[in-house]
């Protein structure tokens, strides 16, 4: 009949009726020893204190535990919630309900905590992309002024900062076009169309298209001895490739004179297959490593943009693998170099 702590405040109110009665009961046998008189104050007694401690129970506790789950839930009741608070929620012992109110506050604790993180993020991702687009804006304009009062007069100075006018632009759509791409990455608008090809034919395409940049500090590429092997893939062919071009750049950016870039691929249990580049150059201290895939984060502001680049990289090769279902991981130590790598699916899952 009773459940422990989980009494209704029927069963609540009986039980304390019972033993009160009892008591009471025993009390006017002692007086009396009469066993007519005793069956009439047991239930005479017993109904009185069932109906008040129930009435009690009901109307000032039950009643207001009610009133708190309607107001967690925060909606308008249905039929059947209101059936269910009717006959089903009284049954709920205070332990239960502090359990669940307990849940509750964790939950809006937890909501709160996250609206305040993302609010934080969008302030300073505002912030860094008003930044950003009024650098290269500032620039253009300033060009044009020198070239409005006279500059352009001189075919030499006129073509210099036209050039520099233009590198500007550029700078400008390129950042818009990472914008744009990182946006379409979020909210699912540029689909992942899977393909199987073989990763090694990817990242040497890769590579041999930015083989020009790489003359200017006589940087060397190759796979690491034994990772040669054919292995395919199964992901989004172009995507993947817009990762692997974005690492292989940021290698060459920051390493060094004379240095050597490394990409290796490991068959993981043949499920998984992990993609790493590596590279000898400047490397990154270990406290900027967690925020590296945040938008326009640098982890040194000046250097990062002379080197170029809008900071957005990272994040939009992160989104793509992070659509694939697949991981991004980045290892650094300063002045030993960095390695970059993702994993991708083998196979169709």
């Amino acid at each position: 009949m009773f459940k422990g702590k989980n009494l209704s405040p029927k069963q609540l109110a009986a039980l304390t009726a019972l033993l009160l009665a009892t008591l009471i009961t025993l009390s006017v046998f002692i007086l009396f020893s009469n066993w007519q008189l005793l069956l009439v104050y047991f239930i005479v007694s017993f109904a009185i204190i069932y109906f008040i401690l129930y009435e009690i129970l009901e109307r000032f506790i039950y009643r207001k535990i009610k009133l708190i789950y309607k107001l967690i839930s925060q909606t308008k009741a249905s039929k059947r919630e209101e059936a269910y608070q009717k006959y089903i929620l009284p049954q709920k012992g205070i332990d239960e309900v502090r359990a669940d109110v307990e849940e509750w506050a964790a939950q809006k604790t937890k909501e709160i905590l996250a609206l305040q993180s993302n609010e934080a993020f969008r302030k300073e991702f505002l912030q860094n992309l008003s930044h950003e687009i009024k650098t290269p804006v500032f620039a253009i304009q300033g060009y044009l002024e020198l070239l409005d009062d006279g500059a352009i007069d001189d075919p030499i100075t006129g073509k210099r900062f036209i050039n520099k006018a233009q590198s500007n632009v550029q700078r400008l759509v390129q950042l818009l076009n990472d914008v744009d791409s990182i946006t379409n990455l979020e909210i699912n608008k540029d689909p992942i169309l899977k393909q199987s090809f073989i990763i090694q034919d990817l990242i040497s395409e890769a590579a041999n298209n930015l083989n020009v940049k790489w003359i200017q500090k006589n940087i060397q590429f190759s796979f690491k001895k034994g990772t040669e092997t054919p292995i395919h893939v199964f992901a989004d062919k172009n995507k993947v490739y817009q990762v692997i071009v974005n690492i292989l750049s940021n290698a060459s950016k920051y390493g060094k004179v004379d240095g050597h870039i490394i990409a290796s691929v490991y068959s993981i249990e043949g499920q998984k297959i992990l993609i790493e580049v590596s590279d000898d150059g400047i490397g990154i201290a270990e406290e900027h490593i967690p925020r590296l895939f945040e938008r326009f984060y640098r982890t040194d502001d000046a250097r990062s943009r002379e080197i170029g680049g809008t900071g957005l990289g990272l994040a939009i090769c992160k989104h793509i693998i992070e659509a694939h279902n697949e991981t991004m991981h980045i290892r650094s130590k300063l002045g030993v170099g960095t390695t970059v790598g993702f994993t991708l699916a083998n196979k169709a899952s």
